[in-house]
């Protein structure tokens, strides 16, 4: 396994990898290991074995190696990415992201018991003006269409306390939708610093003060949500991926079921 991520797939055009959690997927004034295309960059440079059945990238393509993000995710959500090796994929697949013909499907943990085991959040999301943090969002009346199916998997009590584990699937793609969309229907999920119902904890985290007592709070040290699953259709082929959560997700949910 590549101590940068933990590849899912590879070929001569794609590359798919299980981002870890509190990994942004973009440069930052970090170093080279600090994002995840930084990562790729690095593990596409020469200086490693190709994945079992992965051609040579420049003899294969006769094109630089030059990785680029399909889609991103939020820097404390797990699960997977797909990157196209080259420019010529790239283009390609964001075409197939720009017709909405993805499926993707997300595993969460959220605090409660969600009454109904299945429905779709109807909720249009836009700017959050009242905030102070730049980046949050809300529903508001006003804001672009957005739309989450959600199954509950199971419900589990820990020290006490009600919590659902859910399959979601998004059916647009707006930001940080998930998680704005479980806070509104009253089920924020574990860890969510900035839509769990106190965002100066987000702003604690950013300005290096969250103390241990606000850690306790959180119950876990990133959000628990985690890109489990990816289906598209490319080059007359169906494409299917999967990925694990990480341990600490598993753990958390992995007892006293009801």
């Amino acid at each position: 396994m590549s101590p940068l991520f933990a590849v899912i797939y590879e070929d001569a055009d794609l590359l798919v990898v299980h981002k870890p959690a509190d990994l942004v997927c973009h440069p930052t004034k970090g170093d080279e290991f600090s994002s995840l295309i930084s990562r790729a960059r690095l593990y596409l440079s020469g200086a490693r074995d190709p994945a079992p059945g992965a051609a040579p990238y420049g003899k294969s393509t006769g094109l630089l190696p030059e990785p680029r993000l399909i889609h991103r995710l939020d820097r404390e959500t797990s699960g997977l990415v797909l990157m196209a090796k080259h420019v010529v994929a790239a283009r390609e697949l964001g075409q197939v992201w720009e017709t909405r013909a993805v499926r993707k499907e997300y595993l969460a943990i959220v605090h409660g018991s969600v009454a109904a085991e299945q429905g779709t959040i109807d909720a249009p999301l836009g700017r959050d003006e009242s905030s102070l943090v730049a980046i949050q969002d809300c529903v508001r009346p006003d804001g672009a269409a957005a739309q989450t199916d959600f199954v509950v998997v199971k419900k589990f009590l820990r020290a006490g306390k009600l919590f659902s584990l859910l399959q979601v699937v998004p059916r647009t793609g707006r930001k940080h939708q998930i998680r704005i969309h479980l806070a509104h229907v009253g089920h924020p999920i574990v860890g969510d610093k900035l839509y769990g119902g106190d965002p100066d904890l987000y702003l604690a985290l950013v300005e290096r003060r969250l103390t241990a007592s606000q850690r306790d709070r959180l119950l876990l040290p990133t959000h628990a949500l985690h890109a489990a699953r990816l289906q598209f259709f490319w080059r007359e082929r169906d494409w299917d991926f999967t990925a694990p959560p990480e341990p600490a997700f598993d753990a958390f949910h992995g007892q006293n079921q009801i």
